[in-house]
């Protein structure tokens, strides 16, 4: 259980300071008792370890035949979708012997040098598209990178893997933001973790002063707000 995906990846977030617990005002307007920050991980070790997490996720998904055997690039929405592509496609090469593309797009089309909107491994007609990102909380940044990928070219968009899944549910359904996502497009989307596994493992965390990452108090008010927004 300790060796779990899921139980190893919420070690690395709480140790990386990713998973920050307080009162935080999401994009939704929610006021939040956990975030998730994708900023924390900066440096080559943290970024090329989250990397890691996310080829091992994708694999073995491609394993359970939720993902396909042929991914010819990852793409991750710009900004912080970026370095997830970049070390996703250096894991996947380095940990698996996969050879996979990344590409990313310009947020301003740049009209100069090898101009364009796009970065990284050329789309064409045919590909299989993997999407990266990390925390999704209305899929707002979907809806707005598959109609710019399929103006590019007739690419299959296979899948989106997250770092974590909020589990909250849409303002306008009950449905989690990632079942909607899922509904609309028709492909899988895949957390390496999920809220609930996250406090779960959490609670079995100790810090170096041997506290409990996730104490009663914590674990209360995550409650009381999945009760309130969970899907």
């Amino acid at each position: 259980m300790f060796d779990s995906l899921d139980h190893r990846f919420t070690k690395f977030l709480l140790e990386s300071n990713a998973l920050k617990f307080g009162d935080f005002t999401l994009k939704s307007g929610r006021q939040s008792p956990y975030f998730i920050n994708a900023g924390a991980f900066d440096d080559g070790k943290k970024i090329a370890t989250l990397g890691g997490f996310y080829a091992e996720k994708i694999q073995t998904e491609i394993d359970n035949e939720q993902l396909p055997i042929r991914i010819d690039t990852i793409f991750g929405p710009a900004y912080k979708g970026i370095p997830l592509a970049v070390a996703t496609s250096i894991a996947l090469e380095l940990n698996y012997g996969v050879t996979v593309g990344y590409t990313f797009d310009r947020k301003e089309k740049k009209d100069h040098g090898d101009g364009g909107t796009m970065v990284g491994k050329p789309l064409e007609d045919g590909m299989n598209v993997l999407l990266v990102d990390d925390v999704m909380t209305a899929g707002t940044a979907v809806r707005e990178v598959v109609p710019k990928l399929k103006a590019q070219a007739d690419v299959n968009i296979v899948g989106l893997v997250l770092s974590v899944d909020r589990m909250e549910k849409t303002k306008d359904s009950d449905l989690s933001a990632v079942q909607d996502v899922q509904r609309e497009f028709g492909f899988p989307v895949l957390a390496i973790a999920n809220v609930k596994e996250i406090f779960a493992a959490g609670r079995q965390l100790a810090t170096a002063e041997g506290t409990p990452y996730v104490t009663d108090e914590i674990a209360g008010a995550a409650e009381e707000y999945l009760t309130q927004y969970g899907a």
